[in-house]
C-alpha cells in the first residue's frame, strides 16, 4: 500500500504541472496557446481506494508570474483496470500583470490499464481526457469555439524493483502534440524520487508548428505514515521561447489516501 501512495503522489504532481502551461494569461502568453505535456505512470489506484491531493503552484516566467492555489487532485480506482481523476485549480488573479483569477483549466480523465503483466513489470494504460479551459484562456478562443478539449494520452510503465522507467505520448484538441519520460526509485521506505523530461508543440490546422516547450523536472514524496504523503516538484524549460511559456514552475502539496472503509 505504501507503494500505492506514492505512486499516487507522483500522478498528482503530473496533474498539477500539467496545468499552468495551459492556464498562463499574461499578455506576452497568448491563453491557451503555450503548448503541455501531460506526462504520466500506467499505474492505477486499487478499487475502492480514493486519493486526495491539495497543492501550490507558482510559474515564474522571464518577468511574469501565476499562482494556482489551491490545486485540489482526486483520483478514485473503479475497477481492477479503470481509475477516474480530476484536477481543479483555482488561479490566483493579479491585476498588474493581468493575470485572470477564477477557477482555471481542469482536467477529468478516466484511465484504463491495457496492460498488466505483473512478472515482467510492464504496465500500458491510455486516459480519454475531458480539458475544461478556465477564465484566463477563454479570452483566446475564437468565437464559437468550444472551451472543452479533448486528450488521448498513452502512458507505459516497466517496473523493477525499487525503479520504474514511465513515459507519455499523446494529442489534445485543437493541436496538442507531446511525449516525454522520466525514471523513478524508492530511495528509502518513506521516500520516493523522480525526474523527467517532456517536449510539447502545438499545430495548426494544416499541421504546421506554431508552438514548441520542453521541460526537465525532479519531484520528490516523503510518507511519514502509508495514508499520507508530501509531495514538491520544480520544472524548468530548455530551449523555449517566452511565448511558448519558458520559465520555472514550482509545486508542492500533501496527498491523503483514503480507502472505502474509510467511509463505512
Amino acid at each position: 500500500m505504501r507503494r500505492g501512495l506514492l505512486v499516487g503522489a507522483g500522478v498528482a504532481v503530473a496533474l498539477a504541472v500539467g496545468t499552468p502551461a495551459r492556464a498562463q494569461s499574461p499578455a506576452s502568453v497568448p491563453a491557451g496557446a503555450a503548448p503541455f505535456a501531460w506526462i504520466d505512470d500506467a499505474s492505477l489506484l486499487p478499487p475502492g481506494v480514493v486519493a486526495v491531493s491539495v497543492a501550490v503552484l507558482r510559474w515564474q516566467g522571464s518577468d511574469l508570474s501565476e499562482v494556482n492555489a489551491p490545486i485540489v487532485g482526486v483520483a478514485a480506482g473503479w475497477t481492477q483496470r479503470v481509475q477516474i481523476s480530476a484536477s481543479i485549480p483555482h488561479v490566483v488573479g493579479d491585476d498588474v500583470s493581468g493575470v485572470v483569477g477564477g477557477l482555471g483549466t481542469t482536467y477529468i480523465s478516466a484511465k484504463i490499464g491495457i496492460v498488466t503483466d505483473e512478472p515482467s513489470g510492464l504496465k500500458v494504460a491510455v486516459a480519454p481526457t475531458l480539458e475544461v479551459l478556465g477564465s484566463g484562456s477563454l479570452q483566446s478562443l475564437a468565437a464559437g469555439a468550444s472551451r472543452m478539449q479533448l486528450g488521448l494520452p498513452i502512458s507505459v510503465e516497466v517496473d523493477r524493483g525499487t525503479a520504474r522507467v514511465f513515459g507519455s505520448a499523446g494529442y489534445f484538441t485543437p493541436g496538442v502534440w507531446f511525449a516525454g519520460g522520466g525514471i523513478g526509485a524508492q530511495a528509502t521506505p518513506r521516500v520516493a524520487v523522480s525526474a523527467a523530461f517532456s517536449r510539447a508543440w502545438t499545430t495548426d490546422v494544416i499541421g504546421g508548428p506554431i508552438g514548441d516547450r520542453r521541460e526537465i523536472s525532479g519531484g520528490v514524496a516523503f510518507s511519514p505514515r502509508r495514508d499520507l504523503s508530501f509531495f514538491g516538484s520544480i520544472g524548468r524549460t530548455i530551449a523555449t521561447s517566452d511565448h511558448d511559456g519558458a520559465g520555472a514552475t514550482f509545486t508542492g502539496g500533501v496527498l491523503f489516501l483514503l480507502s472505502s472503509s474509510t467511509f463505512k
